[in-house]
């Protein structure tokens, strides 16, 4: 384990019984063949590729880069090596999404028309708040978009199958200063977003909605029905339609979670199984399996590609095509 320093290092190691504390990140790859990237965000290319060239599997958490040429180096290079690299969007992991995604693949939903989106947290909505993501340089041009809208974006793309065409997107940066420091990105993003299928899909985001700590949802509107998922609720699914609507409880009998449904109906499962899940695949790919579902670099460039569509639209106030990688 590093951290910012070795006394720090050391500190955490005790604490979660871990037995080697490093100064440096060469100390952590000389140790170990899978390296987790878990920095602030402007490190995360100079580590990963570090790691990456010492023959290293690599998590890194996302943004995985902060800004698209990067992102795609760095994904590039995984792909070259041969290696296995990922990033945590760990939400694809809880058992009700997966069903979700088979409920739209089977066509129970039918086409998707409509979508409606948001993450919603309040861990920033005093001026007195801060964090090292709100500065420029440690967190990037974009905080509240690809620090949660990167995984409401990947969710929404993942379940129904489709990717995001082209936005049209406002940002607010509410507090100019956080703690006397000055701030640079975003505090809420609002995004109108066309989908590749003809769907449109309304997403918000936001770091300062007080009482909201990890609301992220996601609701489908389509041809037969209409569906709902929310990550603070993820045991559950509600389906509705016309004449009626039902609520889905997780069920390891039920189809479409690929094995991911791990206790008995009435026992909990939530985040932390995802997070497990997560790295499970990890570990299983680096073996030469091939899990399901698992989020790569790919899909962490996809994300920064996305981010760089959201800024540009909000600063140009115009729609703005989102390429393809």
């Amino acid at each position: 384990m590093r951290s910012s320093n070795l006394a720090s290092s050391q500190g955490a190691a005790d604490r979660l019984g871990i037995e080697m504390a490093a100064e440096t990140i060469g100390e952590v790859i000389a140790a170990s063949d899978i390296v987790h990237i878990c920095t602030p965000n402007g490190q995360h290319v100079v580590q990963a590729l570090e790691a990456l060239n010492a023959g290293c599997h690599v998590i890194c958490e996302k943004p995985l880069a902060t800004s698209v040429e990067e992102a795609r180096m760095v994904a590039g290079m995984v792909d070259a090596a041969g290696l296995i690299g990922a990033v945590p969007f760990v939400y694809r992991y809880h058992p009700m999404v997966r069903r979700a995604r088979r409920i739209v693949a089977d066509g129970q939903v039918g086409d998707v028309l409509t979508i409606d989106g948001s993450y919603l947290q309040d861990w920033l909505s005093n001026e007195s708040d801060t964090n090292w993501r709100a500065d420029l340089a440690l967190g990037g041009s974009s905080r509240a978009f690809a620090d949660i809208g990167s995984h409401l974006c990947d969710l929404l793309e993942f379940v129904t199958g489709s990717r995001i065409r082209a936005v049209v997107a406002r940002t607010r940066t509410v507090f100019p200063t956080r703690n006397g420091e000055r701030v640079q990105n975003e505090d809420v993003v609002a995004v109108l977003a066309e989908m590749g299928d003809g769907a449109l899909a309304t997403l918000l985001v936001s770091q300062l909605a007080p009482g909201r700590k990890n609301g992220l949802v996601l609701e489908l509107h389509g041809t037969r029905r209409s569906m709902r998922f929310e990550q603070e609720n993820p045991e559950q699914l509600w389906l509705g339609a016309a004449d009626g609507s039902q609520l889905l409880m997780r069920d390891p009998q039920a189809a479409g979670d690929r094995g991911l449904s791990l206790l008995p109906p009435g026992h909990p499962m939530g985040y932390q199984d995802a997070f497990n899940a997560f790295v499970a695949d990890v570990y299983a790919a680096t073996r030469g399996e091939s899990p399901d579902g698992m989020p790569t670099f790919a899909d962490g460039a996809r994300a920064a590609v996305l981010t760089e569509a959201v800024l540009a639209s909000a600063q140009s106030g115009a729609w703005v095509e989102v390429a393809n990688a």
